[in-house]
């Protein structure tokens, strides 16, 4: 019985020794553990009220016997025991000299989980680091009307510290099984595929070389497979949390097959977009833009747009709205220039 009362006792001496201490500016302390702080604030995870974040200007010290890693102004982390001295903040390592840098500099501060989840986050694995949206359109008429609508859209990305990658899918079917007006055969009305993958890497800070692949089946077209391929480089203008441009330039090969037997091979070059911008807490547009002006028949083109709004009912569900539309200046006979597809549904969530 004393062994497990010296084991419960040095257990709770140990907690004690490791609680870091926060005392406020207006003299109050503060116990519990240091998750971490980007300068300008401070997260404390306390025992009793739970996850508190404090402004550094209300902060007068700080006082950490557990592990911590800062970040110095040269953009190292210095692990050690933490605490404040002045307008310095202090770290001593387990072994070698302690560390002083000035809190004016902000300095970042994680805590041993959060420095093993960012150390992570810049080597993710291949299955890692996933943003997937999915989104499901469905109508079904029976009676005087016979139709079936259907329409799936699908958006994943991976980005890193210095790349990403973004896959797509949009698809739209549409038949209708009786004759519903004079001159109106029944069948198939829509039948569109259409996805494709981009592969970003950055070169500088700002600028980065791209690959990526395009795909399309659309039926009434009569085109079996529409591949692209295409490389070349870009600029970040916006990168902020809330939103991102990037402008990119290159070249691309493209090969059409139709089942009337038509095949092209087409060279051409490539100008385009990507746009991102966070509406409000809930809502973010995505638009992507693809120029292609042929080389191999010049004064012909092609253009790819794509445009989402999707709005968050939940965490995982919500509702979104996608425009994608094709055009393509020299279709074969008996097709048009333009393909447009609208479609709206629900939007489910998922990130690994």
């Amino acid at each position: 019985m004393a062994q497990w009362i010296f084991a419960f006792a040095a257990l709770a001496l140990t907690c004690t020794a490791r609680a870091d201490t926060v005392t406020l500016a207006n003299g109050d302390r503060l116990t519990g553990m240091i998750v971490k702080s980007d300068g300008k604030e401070l997260i404390l995870k306390t025992d009793d009220a739970g996850s508190i974040t404090l402004q550094w200007p209300a902060i007068r010290q700080v006082t950490s016997t557990a592990l911590l890693y800062v970040v110095t102004p040269a953009g190292t982390a210095v692990g050690g025991a933490v605490t404040t001295e002045g307008a310095d903040l202090v770290v001593t390592p387990s072994s070698g000299a302690a560390e002083r840098i000035p809190l004016a500099n902000a300095p970042t501060i994680r805590s041993q989980s959060e420095e093993t989840a960012y150390e992570n986050s810049l080597h993710p694995g291949v299955l890692q680091s996933w943003q997937i949206n999915s989104s499901l359109g469905f109508a079904l008429a029976r009676g005087n009307s016979h139709t079936t609508n259907l329409a799936i859209g699908f958006n994943a990305t991976r980005a890193t510290l210095h790349d990403k990658l973004t896959a797509y899918l949009n698809s739209i079917y549409a038949s209708s099984g009786l004759v519903v007006a004079p001159g109106v055969a029944p069948g198939v009305t829509a039948n569109d595929v259409r996805g494709g993958a981009m592969y970003q890497h950055d070169i500088f800070a700002r600028a980065f070389a791209y690959g990526s692949a395009d795909f399309e089946y659309n039926e009434l077209q009569f085109l079996n497979l529409r591949s692209i391929w295409g490389a070349g480089a870009g600029y970040h203008v916006i990168k902020r949390m809330d939103t991102a441009l990037d402008l990119f330039a290159g070249a691309n090969y493209t090969r059409e097959s139709y089942a009337t037997g038509i095949r092209r091979n087409i060279a051409a070059l490539t100008v385009g977009d990507i746009f991102r911008h966070q509406l409000g807490k809930t809502t973010t547009i995505n638009q992507t833009l693809d120029i292609y002006p042929e080389l191999s028949h010049l004064g012909e083109y092609r253009f790819a747009l794509d445009i989402s709004l999707a709005t968050k009912i939940k965490t995982w569900l919500g509702w979104q709205s996608t425009i994608s539309d094709r055009y393509i200046s020299d279709p074969i006979p008996a097709t048009v220039s333009n393909d447009f597809i609208f479609s709206t549904g629900f939007n489910f969530t998922f990130n690994h």
